[in-house]
């Protein structure tokens, strides 16, 4: 369930320690949403960081705003820290994602000295350790794991991590496959096809637009049967599913697909695929999950469902199809993926820290 009240402090000095040194006259305070200048600040540091990470930069205001815009603070928190001219010069996210995980965006201007860079950052880290143990008591919890992406070449933010006491757990290849348009032809229509007993389809739409629930539900199941033995898999209810990828600004309704089983007297949900827009000048499509059932792997269900969303993109004129792999992950995947043409643009890490939760603070 989505809480009426998300559940972390709004206000940062109740959350920072006293001890907080910050040079003179610089303020913690949570950014404004509503100003033209803070939104414009904030994508400005994330680009910033991007650069320096990967080489290149996506972010948008509609990116900041899932964070900080009114619909995304009833699962999120922020906070910057502003100097004395009231410039930004540091930005805190914490993300409610799932019971037992919150996902902490950690970013520091660029251009600061290295002493005023690590105060920012040390302030950020003692924000999030106090948000983890304030939303673990929330959800009943003894510890609670802070989750944070980094870029593998960043080495600035590899040793803030190391110092504020996380732990690099898991690397992951972010990959990028190039779409011409002939391949509209790969499969018969992306609305729907079928194949040796599988058929491929679109969720359903109802009159006014809206996805059909049924529809949604196997969406939401089949990943989560998919990915229960994955690395760092946690339950997150279907109403927090739904509600944290609306938020996604590339969110298209038709861009999720489910695979059926037709043996039976039923069809059979046994595949999903969730895909967004990605912005870009043209556009692209990014496979935000694809997950199968294990009765219906060795049966073509992963490669029809990517195949799909190919031939999907090539007839919306979309020049890539991106996704993320598991670098470490025992299945294989990459495999797959690597055979039908996309390869690593780039490398990310995750990194994580467990928060302990005071008994008193529990009950």
């Amino acid at each position: 369930m989505i809480p009426d009240e998300n559940r972390f402090e709004s206000q940062p000095e109740e959350a920072l320690p006293d001890d907080v040194d910050l040079p003179h006259a610089w303020q913690v305070e949570p950014p404004d949403a509503s100003s033209e200048a803070d939104v414009a600040r904030l994508k400005e540091l994330l680009c910033a960081q991007q650069e320096d990470g990967r080489g290149w930069s996506t972010a948008s205001a509609d990116d900041v705003l899932v964070d900080v815009g009114d619909t995304g603070t009833r699962m999120r928190e922020n906070v910057v820290v502003r100097d004395r001219a009231g410039v930004i010069r540091a930005w805190g996210t914490v993300h409610d994602r799932a019971s037992g995980r919150m996902m902490f965006r950690h970013v520091v201007d660029r251009d600061l000295p290295a002493a005023d860079a690590d105060v920012c950052s040390d302030v950020l880290f003692a924000w999030a350790e106090a948000q983890a143990a304030t939303v673990g008591a929330a959800r009943g919890l003894a510890v609670q794991q802070i989750d944070l992406e980094a870029f593998a070449d960043d080495e600035r933010q590899h040793k803030w991590l190391e110092n504020a006491g996380f732990n690099r757990v898991r690397s992951w290849w972010q990959m990028s496959r190039q779409v011409e348009a002939p391949e509209t032809d790969l499969v018969p229509s992306p609305v729907s096809w079928e194949k040796e007993g599988v058929r491929f389809r679109l969720v359903r739409r109802a009159g006014n637009g809206m996805p059909d629930e049924d529809d949604l539900h196997a969406v939401h199941d089949v990943l989560e049967e998919a990915f229960t033995d994955h690395f760092n898999s946690n339950e997150e209810t279907f109403e927090e599913f739904v509600f944290r990828l609306r938020e996604d600004p590339g969110h298209r309704w038709d861009h999720w697909w489910l695979a059926e089983l037709m043996d039976g007297s039923h069809p059979q949900p046994v595949g999903a695929l969730v895909g967004t827009e990605l912005g870009g000048d043209p556009a692209g499509s990014y496979v935000a999950y694809i997950g199968v059932r294990s009765l219906a792997r060795g049966r073509g269900v992963a490669k029809g469902m990517l195949n799909t969303i190919i031939a999907d993109a090539a007839g919306r004129g979309r020049n890539r199809v991106a996704l993320e792999v598991d670098a470490d992950s025992p299945t294989g995947a990459e495999g797959l993926y690597v055979s039908m043409g996309w390869v690593t643009k780039y490398v990310t890490e995750s990194w994580h820290k467990d928060v302990p939760v005071a008994e008193e603070v529990q009950g």
